[in-house]
């Protein structure tokens, strides 16, 4: 449910979901019905359309001193003729590599001014770009905006289109090496024939992206990327006065561009059932049963979504219950429907437990579809499904732009539907859906023939290289009139005059002034303590009638007994099957009801039991909270079949190249016997998850969860008084056992660095992931600001060296990064790189030689210094804009002792810093000639280019 997920989520922006049930009562209150609460939903906003065709929308939402900048364009690849796969999103790169009045790479002076949020995405239906920027920085960002728009092509060279060609090509290889990598294939290529503008994927061929000709490319912007075939959207800090001008000012002189073409869409029913079986690395087999379905403006479309919510959606779902709850037959299982404009895909899948019979798996999932289909869902599955996506997506709305804010929705809304307020259609479909039309709905769609598609464990007998294109002609296409809805609202939006350069009206000589920017206020931080004792930190964010809270225990995967790894993520999962009152369908129903998300997590330091609630129905949450972390049943039979998941988890990490890379080098890096020395993921290893009691569980449980080892940090819609009530009524009664709380021993040495490769072989790999590492003399409650600040510069940013050389320059990877973990002990640096497997060494090369001259004579530039410092300060209020941001700001000032003004000072931090003193401080801590390697590829392409580099290379295997 998609689109539905994020467009319902505004509902709880004006008033509450649900009526509140008693969980411990068997009959509950009705809750309150959905169809009232939808017609109070709103996102505000005024539109307006520039002569050129340019459709504005405009949502002033001051809650922050940002704004959200949101490009959509209508062209994605469903509009790519044969031979041409893949040009809207190459497209889409080149974009970001500068115009005619602004040549340098986009994203440099979107960081000096602290943009967030910036990105650009392509699917089938369109391409977007998209910043939050601040607000005296939204001249700059429009400016940006319009000069790639209006001002593009004398700015597009061959070496810049060779460069983003192999970037996305490495793309597409990145993508294809993960497990179910080439899934993509499969369901366009089956679900919709040859010739269907669905047919082929977004990522597109190799061979169509290696002819791509610098004419074809300024062909494709000619032809798509005129003012009349984009939605501009602006959420946030501004009103429509001000965008009139701002937007007039620098896009009012781009010329139309010539008639949209749009192709024929329909919605294919494949002649018959279609069954296929592919194999890869992957750890169990894979069901899948694929239709497709009619596009997001189709009345039926959210019917159908919410039927599949019910079928394989909810944590409560008729598969779920079916066939991993009571019937274990599967580890997981799950159903969606995702529509696009104009057709969708409706998906079913299970993962077979091991050891079961995948054809057994198979009938029995077949039966229950059609159980499904003959009974339909039930009032109250409806309603639940509601409530949860109601509730489960309101975060995305607390943002004004990004994947999935305001912006977003506004812009969808008007690109696909020609109405910015087509959510609200959707909620009122929502709303009226009934047992009778859900079970209609999936009936007609879902019985007609099937695509069955099993992935089985083995090697690949075929990679992605030649996967991905068109086959077939040039598609037909029909010319679009002007939007109705638009021309209605607004007026003509004028002939076609055809597109080229634009003669500017505004001065484009250099960029424009930014004005003065707010500082960060970050909101002030309340304490109090728990009539047991327990610490509760508070802080108010009133924009949205939700709370967050989170329980943290001072525990984490260091935690995990040595001789037992994976207890805590399996104590985590059993934990989520249900408490001694409620068991593991209750529980999740409950959840549901309420339109909350509880759930348990942990990192190395820490273990954390989440709570998001809407603002109504907070006590409620909060007992449901309680009970979960308090008093989980540890049921004997769940464990087995959580073990199975856990299990199976543990086979796919072991089949991922990140992953395996991440397994091999923290044990070597920390040792054996120190608390970080473990696989990184928490999922320990397979004797020890095989061999877990309930027993050890329990006492894993009793150990390190308990009040004297917990903190509270609440944030949202509700008061420190009225969060204190509630936690002392749940959580405060809890009494703290006898015996001593356990430790974690960080006092166990590290051991020697021991330089050189270890090379784990991934045969047929097309890319090879390389991570590079060390453990550095630093604890995470140091002062690391400096020493992050040159990571940045070096590799820890989309313009960091590493990064720019690598990716922009030479086009061996999508894209490489260096991190400083975020430890409370003592921190790593690593550096990943997945590169193309033929430019392996030269990589590791390039890495070497990079790093060294950044820490001998080609220190911090002036340059460099500036765009660190400038978008360190001018980022931070947009880095706090939504309630699970100031959340985890509250969770890093405690765990770290940092003080409370912590945030706001830091922009003194970042200006005092020196290029002198950014050098001085990487030259103590990071270093070339003590890193420790692994290599995850294919040897046999690999080794021979390793065996070059002159250093120690050893095979490993990563512990299962």
């Amino acid at each position: 449910m998609t689109r539905i997920n994020r467009f319902a989520a505004a509902l709880a922006l004006s008033t509450a979901l649900v009526a509140t049930p008693v969980l411990a009562q068997k009959t509950a209150a009705a809750p309150a019905p959905v169809a009232d609460l939808v017609k109070a939903v709103d996102i505000p906003y005024e539109a307006f359309t520039l002569d050129n065709g340019l459709r504005v929308i405009v949502h002033e939402d001051r809650k922050a001193p940002v704004v959200a900048v949101s490009v959509w364009y209508r062209v994605g690849s469903k509009h790519e003729p044969a031979g041409k796969t893949g040009f809207a999103h190459l497209f889409e790169h080149l974009m970001f590599n500068g115009s005619e009045n602004a040549p340098g790479d986009f994203f440099e002076p979107l960081q000096q001014v602290g943009a967030t949020d910036s990105n650009g995405t392509t699917n089938v239906d369109r391409t977007n770009y998209f910043e939050t920027v601040p607000t005296g920085a939204l001249d700059l960002a429009l400016f940006l905006e319009s000069d790639r728009m209006g001002h593009l092509l004398g700015a597009v060279t061959q070496e810049k289109l060779d460069n983003q060609r192999g970037v996305v090509q490495n793309e597409k290889r990145q993508g294809d090496n993960n497990p179910f990598g080439l899934l993509r294939y499969e369901i366009f290529e089956n679900l919709f024939p040859k010739g269907h503008p669905y047919h082929h994927s977004t990522i597109g061929s190799m061979a169509d992206l290696n002819s791509a000709s610098l004419d074809d490319v300024k062909s494709w912007f000619h032809d798509n990327y005129g003012p009349n075939n984009a939605v501009l959207v602006l959420a946030g800090d501004i009103d429509v006065a001000t965008a009139r001008t701002m937007v007039g000012k620098w896009f009012g002189d781009i010329p139309r561009g010539p008639a949209v073409k749009m192709p024929e869409v329909s919605v294919p029913t494949l002649p018959a059932p279609l069954a296929k079986e592919v194999k890869d690395l992957v750890p169990t087999t894979r069901l899948y049963r694929m239709w497709a379905i009619p596009g997001l403006n189709d009345p039926e479309a959210v019917p159908l979504q919410m039927a599949t919510a019910v079928l394989g959606g909810l944590s409560s779902s008729r598969l779920d219950n079916a066939m991993v709850r009571k019937d274990p037959v599967a580890v997981s299982v799950a159903a969606f429907a995702q529509p696009f404009e104009d057709a969708g895909i409706l998906l079913v899948q299970a993962d077979v437990k091991p050891g079961v019979d995948p054809e057994v798996v198979g009938k029995k999932l077949d039966a229950e579809i059609a159980s499904f289909l003959e009974t339909g869902p039930t009032s109250d599955e409806l309603q639940r499904a509601a409530a949860s996506y109601l509730g489960g997506t309101i975060s995305g709305l607390e943002s004004v732009g990004g994947f999935g804010g305001k912006a977003v929705t506004l812009a969808e809304g008007a690109l696909y539907s020609n109405d910015p307020a087509y959510y609200k259609t959707e909620l009122e479909r929502l709303a009226k859906v009934t047992p009778d039309q859900a079970k209609a709905v999936a009936n007609k769609w879902m019985s007609r023939p099937v695509f069955s598609l099993t992935y089985t464990p083995g090697e690949r007998t075929e990679g992605g290289e030649n996967r991905g294109g068109a086959f077939t002609a040039e598609k037909p296409v029909v010319a679009v009139e002007p939007d109705r809805y638009w021309n209605s609202v607004l007026g003509d939006i004028g002939p076609d005059t055809g597109i080229g350069a634009a003669a500017s009206i505004a001065d484009r000589s250099k960029f424009p002034a930014v004005a003065e920017l707010t500082a960060l206020d970050f909101p002030d931080i309340e304490r109090a303590k728990l009539k047991n004792g327990i610490e509760l930190v508070f802080a108010r964010r009133a924009a949205v009638p939700t709370v967050n809270v989170a329980v943290s225990f001072d525990a984490g995967y260091a935690a995990d007994p040595r001789d037992a790894l994976g207890t805590q993520s399996l104590m985590l999962s059993l934990m989520d099957e249900g408490t001694t009152t409620l068991d593991s369908i209750a529980f999740a129903e409950a959840k549901e009801r309420l339109g909350a998300r509880i759930d348990g997590s942990a990192n190395a330091d820490e273990t954390v039991f989440s709570l998001f609630a809407l603002k109504p129905n907070l006590r409620a949450s909060l007992g449901l909270l309680a009970d979960y972390i308090r008093n989980p049943a540890f049921d004997a039979q769940e464990l087995e079949r959580v073990r199975a998941q856990q299990l199976t988890r543990l086979k796919a990490e072991l089949n991922n190249p990140n992953a395996i890379a991440s397994r091999v080098l923290m044990p070597v890096l920390y040792g054996a016997g120190h608390p970080y020395g473990i696989p990184p993921s928490g999922l320990g290893n397979a004797d020890a998850v095989t061999a877990a009691t309930r027993e050890q569980l329990a006492a894993f449980h009793a150990a390190w969860i308990r009040p004297d080892n917990a903190r509270i940090f609440v944030v949202g819609d509700t008061t420190l008084a009225e969060a204190k009530k509630e936690l002392d009524a749940t959580l405060g009664a809890w009494k703290a056992p006898a015996t001593p709380k356990p430790t974690k021993h960080f006092e166990v040495a590290v051991p020697a660095p021991q330089p050189r490769i270890l090379l784990v072989d991934r045969p047929k790999s097309p890319q090879s992931v390389i991570l590079a590492g060390k453990v550095l003399d630093a604890k995470g409650s140091d002062d690391l600001e400096v020493l992050r600040a040159g990571n940045d510069i070096f590799g820890g940013n989309f313009l960091s060296r590493f990064n720019t050389n690598l990716r922009e320059t030479k086009g061996w990877s999508y894209g490489v990064r260096s991190r400083i973990s975020a430890d409370k002990d003592r921190l790593t640096w690593v550096a990943i790189a997945p590169v193309q497997s033929d430019r392996t060494g030269d990589s590791i090369k390039e890495l070497q030689a990079d790093l060294k001259a950044f820490l001998a004579d080609k220190g911090v530039t002036a340059e460099e210094l500036e765009r660190t410092v400038n978008g360190s300060v001018r980022e931070l209020p947009g880095s706090f804009e939504t309630s699970g941001d100031v959340l985890a700001g509250l969770r890093s000032i405690v765990k770290f002792d940092r003080p409370d003004d912590y945030y706001e000072k830091l922009p003194t931090t970042y200006e005092a810093m020196t290029a002198q003193g950014i050098d001085a401080t990487a030259r103590k801590a990071l270093s070339t000639d003590d890193l420790v390697y692994v290599v995850v590829g294919d040897a046999a392409v690999v080794k021979p280019q390793l065996d070059a580099l002159g250093m120690k290379v050893e095979t490993a295997t990563p512990a299962n």
